[in-house]
C-alpha cells in the first residue's frame, strides 16, 4: 500500500505506507493499494473511510472493486464517485491472500505475435471522495509506480521551476491516472499498425503463399476484444463527464477556474479514448479489407491460368483432331500413301497453330496480365 499526502504547501507530496488519520488542512489524500491488499485490509481502509470522509464504500462498490473481471463503468453516491477504468495489462496474475500486493510473475501465454499479447486487460478502481483518492490496481500495477514517480519527482525544485504543476483534486489525479493509462493503448495502435502493415504486404505480395491464417484470426478477435473495450471505456468516461457537468459551480473564481479545467481535462481524455476507438476500427477495417483483396487476388491468378491452359487445350485440339482422324485403322485415307502426304499435313498442322495463336494473342487470351 502507498499513502500520498498531496498539499499546495513547499512540502508538495509525503509518501507513507500507513492509512492516514486526519486529511492535511490544505490538499488531498491519495491511498493506492493493491486489489488483494484491498480485500485483505478492507477493514481497515473502510474505517479510515469513515473517519476521514464521514462515509465508507457501500458493499456492491466494494464488489465491483474486487472483480477483476469487471469492464469499464462509471457510478457515484452523494458522497463520491466509482470509476471503474481497463487499463492494459503487463502478463502478471493476481496474488494470493497470502502475499498481498506482492505479484506473481507468470505470463499468459497467447498464441500470435508479440504484439497481440499485450491486448490483456485489468480493471483498476478509483473512488473520489471531496479530500480523497482510493484507488484499487492490479499487484505490481506499472501504471501506479509511473505515477507516482512522476508526482514525487514534479515536488523537486527544477519541476517547479518548469512549470510542473501538482494535481489540484482527487478528481484531478484520477483523470491524470487514466490519461495515462490512455496512452498506453495510443502506444499500442502503433504496433498494431505496423504488425497489421507487415500481414498486408504478405497477403498482397503474388510471389509467396500466405499461410499465418492463425495470427490473421487472432488479431481480428484481439480488435473485436480492443474495439469492446474502448467503448465501455469511453461510455463510462462520458458518463463521469455528464455527472460533472451537474456539479455546483465553485464559490470562488479559483475553485470555478478549477471546475472547468477539470471539464477540460475530462474530455480531453475522452478524446484520446475515441482516437483510439478510430484507430481499432480503422485496423479492423484494413483488416478485413486485406484478406478480401487477397481472396480476389488469389481468385484473379486462378482465373488467369484457367484461361491460359483453355486457350493451350484449344491450340491443339484440332492436332488432336487430325491425328485421330489419321490414326483411323482404315485401309483407304486421302493422302495417307502420297509420298509428300505427311508434309502436307504437318504444314498444316503448324499453320493452324499460328493461326489460333495469333487470334487468341489478339484478343489477349495469352498475354501477361499487368502488374
Amino acid at each position: 500500500m502507498r499513502v500520498f499526502t498531496i498539499t499546495s504547501s513547499s512540502q508538495g507530496v509525503t509518501e507513507t505506507d500507513v492509512l492516514p488519520t486526519q486529511l492535511p488542512p490544505s490538499g488531498f489524500v491519495w491511498i493506492a493499494c493493491a486489489r488483494r491488499e484491498f480485500e485483505v485490509l478492507q477493514t481497515h481502509i473502510q474505517a479510515t473511510l469513515q473517519t476521514l470522509c464521514g462515509t465508507q464504500l457501500v458493499d456492491l462498490h466494494v464488489s465491483d472493486l474486487l472483480n477483476n473481471q469487471l469492464p469499464s463503468h462509471y457510478d457515484y453516491t452523494s458522497q463520491y464517485d466509482l470509476l471503474v477504468f481497463r487499463r492494459l495489462a503487463t502478463g502478471q496474475t493476481e496474488t494470493d491472500l497470502a502475499a498481498p500486493g506482492e505479484p506473481l510473475h507468470e505470463r499468459i501465454k497467447r498464441s500470435g505475435p508479440p504484439v497481440l499479447n499485450r491486448i490483456d486487460t485489468s480493471p483498476v478502481g478509483f473512488a473520489v471522495f471531496d479530500h480523497l483518492l482510493l484507488t484499487v490496481h492490479p499487484a505490481g500495477c506499472a501504471v501506479r509506480d509511473a505515477y507516482a514517480l512522476k508526482l514525487l519527482s514534479a515536488t523537486s525544485t527544477e519541476s517547479r521551476a518548469s512549470g510542473v504543476k501538482l494535481p489540484t483534486s482527487p478528481a484531478d489525479l484520477m483523470l491524470r491516472i487514466v490519461n495515462q493509462m490512455v496512452d498506453g493503448y495510443l502506444e499500442l495502435r502503433r504496433e498494431l499498425t505496423r504488425q497489421l502493415g507487415h500481414w498486408q504486404s504478405e497477403l498482397l505480395n503474388p510471389a509467396t503463399r500466405f499461410t499465418n491464417w492463425n495470427s490473421v484470426l487472432d488479431a481480428r478477435l484481439a480488435m473485436h476484444q480492443l474495439d469492446e473495450i474502448c467503448e465501455d471505456q469511453r461510455s463510462a468516461l462520458q458518463d463521469w463527464i455528464d455527472s460533472v457537468e451537474t456539479w455546483p459551480d465553485g464559490d470562488t473564481p479559483i475553485a470555478h477556474r478549477e471546475r472547468e479545467l477539470l471539464k477540460i481535462r475530462s474530455r480531453d481524455v475522452l478524446e484520446h479514448i475515441e482516437r483510439v476507438v478510430h484507430h481499432v476500427r480503422r485496423m479492423e477495417q484494413s483488416a478485413e479489407t486485406a484478406v478480401q483483396l487477397h481472396f480476389s487476388a488469389q481468385s484473379h491468378r486462378t482465373n488467369d491460368i484457367m484461361r491460359t491452359l483453355t486457350a493451350l487445350t484449344a491450340i491443339f485440339l484440332p492436332l488432336n483432331l487430325i491425328t485421330g482422324f489419321f490414326g483411323m485403322n482404315f485401309e483407304f485415307l486421302p493422302v495417307i500413301h502420297s509420298p509428300t502426304g505427311f508434309w502436307w499435313t504437318l504444314g498444316f498442322m503448324v499453320l493452324l497453330v499460328v493461326v489460333v495463336v495469333m487470334v487468341f494473342w489478339r484478343r489477349r487470351y495469352l498475354s501477361k496480365p499487368e502488374r
